[in-house]
Order: structure tokens, then C-alpha cells, then sequence
């Protein structure tokens, strides 16, 4: 499996999270059994305060599967999804 970062930011007017409705549907969304169906791992994710940007760590085995996880989220907002490595192999891959 690869390594991703994701960064999903709205504006504040968008916030899904103030939504009685979408705020929850979206915590289910990211839960570890739910992700697990598009072939997503949830390493970890946060909220940067005050910033409406999301951070997810996430493993696929493709972009393709962790952006079709993401598509709730770019509903509200924008998605970008990088391919990202462990420090460990950055640092192996520098040694060499």
C-alpha cells in the first residue's frame, strides 16, 4: 500500500461540521470500517483550528481509490491528495 497526505479545506460558510445532519454522516464517513470499503486506512486525521482544513494520513493502494473516499469532502470544499513517503525511507533512499 502507498502513503498518502490529504488536505481538505471549505470555507467557513460551507462548514459541513456545524450541520446537524452532515457533521456526523461525515465522522461515520472517515470511521476505519467505512474507509476500509473503498480500500482507504485511516492512519490518523485533524482539524487545523480556526482554518476549516482537514488533514487525513491515509494508505491505498492507489490515488484513485483515496479520491473516490474523498468525494463527500470535496462536495464542501477542496481535496488535494499527494503521494507522500515514511521518514524511514526518505532517509534510507538518502543514505544510498
Amino acid at each position: 500500500m502507498s502513503l498518502f497526505v490529504v488536505r481538505h479545506q471549505h470555507p467557513a460558510e460551507a462548514c459541513p461540521a456545524g450541520d446537524p445532519q452532515m457533521g456526523p454522516m461525515l465522522l461515520l464517513h472517515l470511521a476505519p470500517q467505512n474507509a476500509e470499503t473503498y480500500g482507504v486506512n485511516v492512519q490518523s486525521h485533524g482539524v487545523i483550528d480556526g482554518q476549516h482544513t482537514l488533514y487525513l494520513i491515509v494508505n491505498a493502494d492507489d490515488e484513485e481509490k483515496v479520491e473516490k473516499f474523498m468525494a463527500p469532502f470535496a462536495m464542501a470544499g477542496s481535496v488535494e491528495v499527494q503521494k507522500a513517503s515514511h521518514c524511514e525511507d526518505v532517509v534510507a533512499r538518502a543514505a544510498c
